[in-house]
C-alpha cells in the first residue's frame, strides 16, 4: 500500500526527525522530501503555505542566516518577495511540512502531525529529549 503522507524533511532538525518518526509509528512509510537537496517549486511552497492556514511570514523560518542578512524582519517584504526568497534559500523554509489526506500542517512543536495522521498510532513514542508523547496503550498524552 503507497501512503498518501509526505514530509518536507530536514534530517539535521529533530523537530523534523521526531514528526518523522510519529507518522513511521503509525506503521506508515511517508514519501520524504529533503527540501534542502529537492526544494519545492514556487507554485508548491504557495500550496503548503496556504492549505496550512499560515501567512507567508509564519512559513518563514528567522534564525537562519538568510533572514538576518537579507533583514527580513522589515514590514516594507511583500509575500511575493518572501516566497521569492524562500525559492532561493530553501533553508528560510520553517519545517516540517506535512501533507496527508486530512491537511497540511507545519508540525512545530512534531506532535502536531497527529492531528492529520488518517491511521491509529501502533505504539508508545517518546521524543528526542526523552517527552512520551504516545503512551504504552498507544494514547496521545498531548
Amino acid at each position: 500500500m503507497s501512503s498518501k503522507i509526505r514530509i518536507y524533511h530536514n534530517p539535521a532538525c529533530g523537530t523534523s526527525r521526531n514528526t518523522l518518526a510519529l507518522i513511521r509509528n503509525t506503521g506508515q512509510e511517508p514519501e520524504v522530501i529533503e527540501y534542502l537537496k529537492t526544494p519545492p517549486n514556487k507554485a508548491e511552497l504557495v500550496h503548503l503555505i496556504e492549505n496550512s492556514k499560515l501567512s507567508v511570514r509564519e512559513a518563514l523560518r528567522k534564525n537562519v542566516e538568510p533572514y538576518e542578512t537579507q533583514k527580513l524582519d522589515q514590514p516594507h517584504w511583500t509575500d511575493e518577495q518572501l516566497i521569492n526568497f524562500m525559492i532561493e534559500y530553501p533553508i528560510l523554509i520553517n519545517r516540517p511540512f506535512v501533507v496527508t489526506e486530512l491537511g497540511v500542517k507545519l508540525c512545530r512543536p512534531s506532535e502536531l502531525v497527529l492531528d492529520i495522521l488518517p491511521a491509529p498510532q501502533l505504539g508508545a513514542l517518546s521524543k528526542e529529549d526523552g517527552e512520551v508523547i504516545i503512551d504504552q496503550d498507544g494514547n496521545r498524552l498531548k
